[in-house]
C-alpha cells in the first residue's frame, strides 16, 4: 500500500498511543515542522530511544498521525450519512472550522512529505468512492433527473467548497462564504424531498 506505515510493537500500546497524540500536540501548537523525534520525546516524556522503537522514521510517524486523523474524519463522515438529514449532516462535516488548523497543516505536510502525500491521496480516493456509492443509494435515481447533479460531482463540491471555506477562514478571508453556502444550501434544498424520506418514485421535483 502507498504511503503505509510501518508499525513496530504492538498496536494497542499506551506508549505507541502516547507518541502520537504528542505529535499531535505538537502540530497542534506549533506547526508540522515542528515534529522531531527529540521532540515528539520531549512531548511525550519519553526516551528517544523508545520513540524511535515505535516508528523508525519521521515518515513513519507522520503516516500513521495521518491515518488516524483519516480514520476519525472517516468515522464522522459515516455519522453524518446515516443521519436522518444525511446531505445537511455531510455538508456540516465540510464547513467544520474545528479542525481548521490541522486541515491547513496536513495540507502543508502533504505537499513536503511524499510519504503522507501518497496516504492521503490513496485514503481520499477510497473515501469519496465510499461517498458516492452511499450518496447514489441515499438518492436514488433522484438526482439524476436533475440537469447538471450526479452523485459523485455532488460529493466533490461539496467537499471543494466546504475545504475553501474552512482554509480561507484559517487566513481570516471571508469574502463570498456567505453567497457560496447559500448556493449549496439551494442545492440541498432540491434534494431535500429524498432526504426527508418521501419516496422517490412520486416526490416531485423542484418547479414541477
Amino acid at each position: 500500500m502507498a504511503g503505509a506505515v510501518r508499525r513496530v510493537g504492538a498496536e494497542t500500546s499506551a506508549t505507541r498511543a502516547l507518541i502520537v497524540e504528542a505529535t499531535n500536540q505538537l502540530i497542534r501548537d506549533e506547526g508540522y515542522a515542528s515534529v522531531s523525534t527529540r521532540r515528539v520525546a520531549t512531548q511525550a516524556g519519553l526516551k528517544p530511544s523508545l520513540v524511535h522503537y515505535y516508528f523508525p522514521t519521521t515518515d513513519d510517524l507522520l503516516v500513521e498521525v495521518s491515518r488516524q486523523g483519516a480514520a476519525d474524519s472517516d468515522r464522522m463522515i459515516e455519522e453524518a450519512l446515516g443521519s436522518e438529514d444525511p446531505l445537511r449532516a455531510l455538508w456540516g462535516f465540510f464547513v467544520d472550522t474545528s479542525r481548521t488548523a490541522m486541515a491547513l497543516e496536513f495540507m502543508a505536510l502533504a505537499n513536503h512529505r511524499p510519504a503522507v502525500r501518497a496516504y492521503m491521496a490513496q485514503h481520499s480516493e477510497e473515501m469519496r468512492a465510499r461517498q458516492v456509492d452511499i450518496l447514489k443509494r441515499i438518492l436514488g435515481d433522484r438526482i439524476d433527473r436533475l440537469e447538471g447533479f450526479d452523485a459523485a460531482g455532488l460529493s466533490l463540491v461539496l467537499a471543494g467548497i466546504g475545504r475553501a471555506i474552512v482554509m480561507e477562514q484559517g487566513l481570516g478571508v471571508s469574502t463570498g462564504h456567505a453567497e457560496a453556502m447559500r448556493i449549496v444550501e439551494m442545492w440541498l434544498d432540491k434534494l431535500a424531498p429524498v432526504e426527508a424520506g418521501l419516496d422517490k418514485r412520486t416526490a416531485p421535483l423542484p418547479d414541477e
